[in-house]
């Protein structure tokens, strides 16, 4: 899968995070703090993972941000992108399954090592619900950003 994936901060969880993304066998583009001469902050690099997802250049994104919430928001101003804030493994399962999320929204500050392999672990296997409500409610998400529901 191909993966692009922001920071606004070169932290080592964040390059343990290409790592394991990388030991996963994905393709990873970095960006921001990541990357080479991109603009690092927050709603720059993140804007440009939530790009590259609606544009077709990943299949995913991961953005990250000291707290995830400036990360989460500049991802879900690009439409198409349904990026969810993820602390633990739960919520990244249910983020795949109710919200078809296809960016994950990570804290610089809160994740350690171990909770970032759980939470991996539960994104990657995580499906979107095929229940009819569940279906209904992603594809409203597409009239609250004006376009077909």
């Amino acid at each position: 899968m191909r993966i692009a994936v922001s920071s606004d901060m070169d932290e080592p969880v964040a390059r343990q995070l290409l790592d394991e993304l990388r030991r996963r066998g994905h393709t990873v583009t970095a960006y921001g703090a990541l990357g080479a001469n991109d603009r690092a902050d927050w709603a720059w690099s993140a804007g440009a993972a939530a790009r590259a997802v609606a544009d077709d250049g990943a299949d995913q994104a991961v953005v990250c941000c000291w707290t995830g919430t400036g990360a989460s928001i500049a991802a879900n101003k690009v439409p198409g992108v349904r990026a969810a804030l993820c602390g633990d493994a739960y919520t990244a399962d249910g983020a795949r399954k109710w919200n078809d999320a296809n960016a994950l929204a990570l804290s610089l500050r809160t994740l350690s090592g171990p909770v970032l392999v759980e939470i991996l672990d539960a994104w990657f296997a995580g499906a979107p619900s095929q229940e009819p409500e569940d279906k209904d409610n992603v594809a409203h998400l597409g009239a609250l950003e004006g376009g077909p529901s």
